[in-house]
């Protein structure tokens, strides 16, 4: 059973963003006021290579039950997978992607998703953004001292895209518009 989603109304709101990864997880924690980003931690679960694919699962969805039980966000959400060229590749982020879910829905959380061109999009406002770009943004609009991980910069930024457009509605709503140039255009 889920826990209640906070209405738009209700201050703060605290959002958990994930970008799954079978070696390195990052995640990132703010708040929302208003219209009002506040960032409140970030950093990376990590798994050892030299176990096994149910013990780097485990370490997986223990990390993010630890981040939940410390930080308690009201919403969560989680970069969707991207098909590449190599399909283990694919299979194994697919298998970590499916702890982090259940890790999240485990804690109670709601859980919206976002594909890697949606994020970059509502971050850095260009689908095609390289991870320079998105964590330079990320520490711009979350007003950080210095630049977070690749990975933490990446679950930052997917929370920060929870923030803008999908918060209580899932995802942005993408119906009507066509991709050009990694943007979204109508």
């Amino acid at each position: 059973m889920s826990a209640p989603a906070k209405s738009h109304s209700d201050s703060p709101l605290r959002l958990l963003g994930i970008d799954p990864g079978l070696r390195v997880t990052g995640f990132g924690v703010i708040e929302k006021t208003g219209s009002q980003l506040r960032y409140v931690a970030s950093g990376c679960i990590r798994s050892n290579d030299k176990e096994t694919l149910p013990q780097r699962i485990a370490t997986l969805f223990s990390g993010i039950g630890e981040v939940i039980a410390t930080y308690r966000p009201d919403q969560a959400a989680v970069e969707k997978v991207f098909v590449n060229v190599n399909p283990q590749s694919t299979l194994l982020l697919g298998q970590a992607r499916g702890a982090a879910i259940s890790a999240l829905t485990h804690g109670g959380l709601p859980v919206a998703e976002y594909t890697a061109l949606q994020i970059k999009q509502a971050v850095v406002g260009q689908g095609k953004a390289a991870k320079e770009q998105v964590q330079a943004m990320v520490a711009r609009l979350l007003n950080l001292a210095g630049t977070p991980s690749t990975d933490a910069a990446d679950a930052l930024a997917c929370a920060i895209c929870h923030a803008h457009g999908g918060q209580g509605l899932g995802a942005l709503a993408t119906a009507g518009y066509r991709i050009r140039g990694g943007r979204l255009i109508g």
